[in-house]
Protein backbone atom coordinates (compact mmCIF):
# COMPACT_ATOMS: atom_id res chain seq x y z
CA UNK A 1 0.00 0.00 0.00
CA UNK A 2 1.20 3.52 -0.73
CA UNK A 3 -0.01 6.25 0.74
CA UNK A 4 -0.93 9.15 -1.62
CA UNK A 5 -1.74 13.12 -1.94
CA UNK A 6 -3.13 15.29 -4.32
CA UNK A 7 -1.92 19.02 -4.96
CA UNK A 8 -3.76 20.90 -7.75
CA UNK A 9 -5.34 24.70 -7.71
CA UNK A 10 -8.05 23.09 -9.87
CA UNK A 11 -11.15 21.24 -8.53
CA UNK A 12 -11.44 19.60 -11.71
CA UNK A 13 -7.59 18.36 -11.98
CA UNK A 14 -7.91 17.30 -8.60
CA UNK A 15 -11.25 15.24 -9.22
CA UNK A 16 -9.75 13.39 -12.42
CA UNK A 17 -6.97 12.06 -10.31
CA UNK A 18 -9.52 10.74 -7.74
CA UNK A 19 -11.25 9.33 -10.50
CA UNK A 20 -8.07 7.78 -12.04
CA UNK A 21 -6.90 6.29 -8.55
CA UNK A 22 -9.96 4.38 -8.00
CA UNK A 23 -8.49 1.60 -10.67
CA UNK A 24 -5.49 1.35 -8.06
CA UNK A 25 -6.25 -0.27 -5.16
CA UNK A 26 -3.22 -0.31 -3.36
CA UNK A 27 -3.02 3.57 -3.78
CA UNK A 28 -4.46 5.45 -0.94
CA UNK A 29 -5.62 8.73 -0.83
CA UNK A 30 -4.92 10.54 2.64
CA UNK A 31 -5.59 13.92 1.78
CA UNK A 32 -5.71 16.96 -1.10
CA UNK A 33 -4.84 20.35 -1.16
CA UNK A 34 -5.46 23.42 -3.64
CA UNK A 35 -2.67 25.47 -2.82
CA UNK A 36 1.56 25.12 -1.72
CA UNK A 37 0.92 26.02 1.97
CA UNK A 38 -1.48 23.49 3.07
CA UNK A 39 0.28 21.25 0.68
CA UNK A 40 3.20 21.38 2.75
CA UNK A 41 0.47 20.72 6.33
CA UNK A 42 -0.78 17.63 4.28
CA UNK A 43 2.31 16.40 3.69
CA UNK A 44 3.92 16.32 7.25
CA UNK A 45 0.63 15.40 8.38
CA UNK A 46 0.03 12.01 6.23
CA UNK A 47 3.72 11.53 5.05
CA UNK A 48 2.51 10.29 1.89
CA UNK A 49 4.45 7.74 -0.35
CA UNK A 50 3.28 9.48 -3.33
CA UNK A 51 2.51 13.10 -4.35
CA UNK A 52 0.63 14.06 -7.78
CA UNK A 53 2.04 18.00 -7.41
CA UNK A 54 0.92 20.49 -10.02
CA UNK A 55 3.43 23.30 -10.45
CA UNK A 56 1.45 26.64 -11.29
CA UNK A 57 -0.47 27.68 -7.94
CA UNK A 58 -1.08 30.57 -6.27
CA UNK A 59 1.31 31.60 -3.41
CA UNK A 60 4.01 29.29 -4.04
CA UNK A 61 5.18 26.45 -6.96
CA UNK A 62 5.42 23.15 -6.46
CA UNK A 63 9.05 23.18 -6.63
CA UNK A 64 8.86 25.36 -3.92
CA UNK A 65 6.55 23.49 -1.87
CA UNK A 66 9.70 20.57 -2.10
CA UNK A 67 11.86 22.54 -0.78
CA UNK A 68 9.67 23.17 2.71
CA UNK A 69 9.85 18.97 3.44
CA UNK A 70 12.41 17.52 5.56
CA UNK A 71 11.52 14.24 3.69
CA UNK A 72 10.92 14.06 -0.17
CA UNK A 73 7.97 11.49 -0.88
CA UNK A 74 8.25 10.31 -4.55
CA UNK A 75 6.40 13.39 -6.91
CA UNK A 76 4.36 13.12 -10.41
CA UNK A 77 4.19 16.68 -11.39
CA UNK A 78 1.22 17.54 -13.38
CA UNK A 79 0.31 21.02 -15.29
CA UNK A 80 -0.57 23.14 -18.42
CA UNK A 81 2.85 24.15 -19.45
CA UNK A 82 5.80 22.54 -20.97
CA UNK A 83 8.19 24.61 -20.02
CA UNK A 84 8.68 22.83 -16.70
CA UNK A 85 9.25 19.45 -18.31
CA UNK A 86 13.41 19.43 -17.91
CA UNK A 87 13.30 21.02 -14.31
CA UNK A 88 10.61 18.41 -13.02
CA UNK A 89 13.08 15.49 -13.92
CA UNK A 90 16.12 17.60 -12.76
CA UNK A 91 14.70 17.01 -9.59
CA UNK A 92 14.00 13.15 -10.41
CA UNK A 93 10.43 13.38 -10.29
CA UNK A 94 8.80 10.29 -10.93
CA UNK A 95 6.57 11.32 -14.30
CA UNK A 96 5.59 14.34 -15.47
CA UNK A 97 1.74 14.46 -16.68
CA UNK A 98 1.16 17.17 -19.00
CA UNK A 99 -2.75 18.41 -18.93
CA UNK A 100 -4.86 17.12 -20.38
CA UNK A 101 -3.50 13.93 -20.06
CA UNK A 102 -5.85 10.20 -20.89
CA UNK A 103 -6.32 7.64 -18.50
CA UNK A 104 -3.70 6.18 -20.15
CA UNK A 105 -1.09 8.26 -19.98
CA UNK A 106 -2.00 8.06 -16.12
CA UNK A 107 -1.47 4.26 -16.42
CA UNK A 108 1.85 4.82 -17.09
CA UNK A 109 3.08 7.48 -14.84
CA UNK A 110 1.73 5.02 -11.74
CA UNK A 111 3.51 1.72 -13.39
CA UNK A 112 6.27 3.86 -12.94
CA UNK A 113 5.56 4.56 -9.41
CA UNK A 114 5.04 0.73 -8.59
CA UNK A 115 8.07 -0.17 -10.33
CA UNK A 116 10.26 2.24 -8.41
CA UNK A 117 12.50 0.57 -5.69
CA UNK A 118 13.44 4.17 -4.10
CA UNK A 119 12.63 7.21 -3.46
CA UNK A 120 15.59 9.83 -4.11
CA UNK A 121 17.10 11.54 -0.91
CA UNK A 122 16.41 14.98 0.67
CA UNK A 123 19.82 16.19 -0.17
CA UNK A 124 19.79 14.93 -3.96
CA UNK A 125 16.40 16.59 -4.63
CA UNK A 126 17.29 20.23 -2.79
CA UNK A 127 21.07 20.36 -4.70
CA UNK A 128 18.70 19.59 -7.73
CA UNK A 129 16.36 22.48 -6.84
CA UNK A 130 18.73 25.03 -5.07
CA UNK A 131 21.31 24.10 -8.10
CA UNK A 132 21.69 27.22 -11.48
CA UNK A 133 19.48 29.07 -8.84
CA UNK A 134 17.73 32.23 -11.65
CA UNK A 135 18.38 34.97 -11.19
CA UNK A 136 16.17 38.52 -12.17
CA UNK A 137 16.57 41.46 -14.05
CA UNK A 138 17.30 44.87 -11.88
CA UNK A 139 16.38 46.71 -14.87
CA UNK A 140 14.37 46.44 -17.85
CA UNK A 141 13.95 47.76 -21.33
CA UNK A 142 10.51 48.76 -21.88
CA UNK A 143 8.36 50.31 -25.17
CA UNK A 144 7.84 54.24 -24.80
CA UNK A 145 6.39 55.09 -28.30
CA UNK A 146 9.53 54.18 -31.29
CA UNK A 147 12.38 54.35 -27.75
CA UNK A 148 13.13 51.71 -25.33
CA UNK A 149 12.74 53.43 -22.00
CA UNK A 150 16.03 51.98 -19.36
CA UNK A 151 12.88 51.20 -16.31
CA UNK A 152 14.61 50.17 -12.99
CA UNK A 153 12.86 46.75 -12.00
CA UNK A 154 12.27 48.33 -8.18
CA UNK A 155 10.18 51.27 -9.61
CA UNK A 156 7.79 48.71 -10.85
CA UNK A 157 4.75 49.66 -8.30
CA UNK A 158 2.39 47.17 -9.47
CA UNK A 159 1.54 44.97 -12.75
CA UNK A 160 -1.76 44.71 -14.34
CA UNK A 161 -2.55 42.49 -17.35
CA UNK A 162 -4.37 44.73 -20.21
CA UNK A 163 -6.00 42.15 -22.75
CA UNK A 164 -2.45 40.41 -24.38
CA UNK A 165 -0.21 42.94 -22.85
CA UNK A 166 0.38 44.05 -19.22
CA UNK A 167 1.03 47.47 -18.14
CA UNK A 168 3.61 48.21 -15.59
CA UNK A 169 2.99 51.25 -13.46
CA UNK A 170 5.20 53.41 -12.24
CA UNK A 171 5.30 56.62 -10.17
CA UNK A 172 4.94 58.47 -13.83
CA UNK A 173 2.78 56.24 -15.22
CA UNK A 174 2.75 53.26 -16.52
CA UNK A 175 4.48 51.14 -19.67
CA UNK A 176 2.87 48.81 -21.62
CA UNK A 177 4.96 45.29 -22.13
CA UNK A 178 4.27 43.23 -25.54
CA UNK A 179 4.04 40.15 -22.38
CA UNK A 180 0.92 38.94 -21.07
CA UNK A 181 0.43 39.21 -17.12
CA UNK A 182 1.80 35.52 -16.83
CA UNK A 183 4.47 35.99 -18.56
CA UNK A 184 6.06 38.61 -16.59
CA UNK A 185 5.49 36.87 -13.61
CA UNK A 186 7.65 34.23 -15.04
CA UNK A 187 10.47 37.04 -15.92
CA UNK A 188 10.39 39.07 -12.18
CA UNK A 189 11.48 38.09 -8.89
CA UNK A 190 8.86 35.92 -7.19
CA UNK A 191 9.99 37.40 -3.89
CA UNK A 192 9.34 40.53 -4.42
CA UNK A 193 6.49 40.27 -7.36
CA UNK A 194 3.69 38.36 -6.06
CA UNK A 195 0.56 37.39 -8.10
CA UNK A 196 -2.70 38.82 -5.81
CA UNK A 197 -5.30 38.33 -8.58
CA UNK A 198 -5.32 36.73 -12.14
CA UNK A 199 -5.03 40.39 -13.61
CA UNK A 200 -2.55 41.53 -11.14
CA UNK A 201 0.97 41.48 -9.67
CA UNK A 202 2.25 43.79 -6.81
CA UNK A 203 5.53 44.83 -6.09
CA UNK A 204 6.09 44.02 -2.08
CA UNK A 205 8.12 46.71 -1.30
CA UNK A 206 5.77 49.14 -2.54
CA UNK A 207 2.69 48.13 -0.40
CA UNK A 208 1.76 50.72 2.05
CA UNK A 209 -1.01 48.97 3.92
CA UNK A 210 -3.42 46.21 3.79
CA UNK A 211 -7.34 46.53 4.58
CA UNK A 212 -8.82 43.18 5.49
CA UNK A 213 -12.31 42.24 5.00
CA UNK A 214 -14.30 38.85 6.04
CA UNK A 215 -13.15 36.97 3.10
CA UNK A 216 -10.30 39.47 0.89
CA UNK A 217 -7.88 41.74 1.17
CA UNK A 218 -7.43 45.31 -0.31
CA UNK A 219 -3.82 46.08 -0.91
CA UNK A 220 -3.08 49.97 -0.90
CA UNK A 221 0.34 50.65 -2.87
CA UNK A 222 2.18 53.82 -2.09
CA UNK A 223 1.02 55.69 -5.38
CA UNK A 224 -2.53 55.08 -3.62
CA UNK A 225 -3.88 52.79 -6.13
CA UNK A 226 -6.11 49.80 -4.61
CA UNK A 227 -5.79 46.30 -5.48
CA UNK A 228 -8.39 43.61 -4.33
CA UNK A 229 -6.42 40.24 -3.50
CA UNK A 230 -8.64 37.35 -5.12
CA UNK A 231 -9.35 34.31 -3.04
CA UNK A 232 -7.44 32.10 -4.81
CA UNK A 233 -3.97 33.97 -3.77
CA UNK A 234 -4.70 34.82 -0.59
CA UNK A 235 -2.44 32.46 0.72
CA UNK A 236 1.04 34.53 -0.45
CA UNK A 237 -0.62 37.59 1.16
CA UNK A 238 -1.35 35.92 4.50
CA UNK A 239 2.70 34.16 4.50
CA UNK A 240 3.63 37.56 4.83
CA UNK A 241 1.82 38.02 8.09
CA UNK A 242 3.88 38.31 11.38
Amino acid sequence: MKKVIIVDDESAGRKLIREYLEDYPELVLMGEANNGVDAIKAIREFEPDLVFLDIQMPGMSGFEVLTHLDEIPQVIFSTAYDQYALRAFEVHAVDYLLKPYTKERFHEAVQRVLKAESTPSLGTLTESLLQDKQTFPERILVQSGRRLINLAVENIIRIEADGDYSRLITEEGFHLSNYGIGKVEERLNPEVFIRVHRSSIININRVQSVDKYASSYDVKMQNGDVVRVSRGYMDRIKELMF
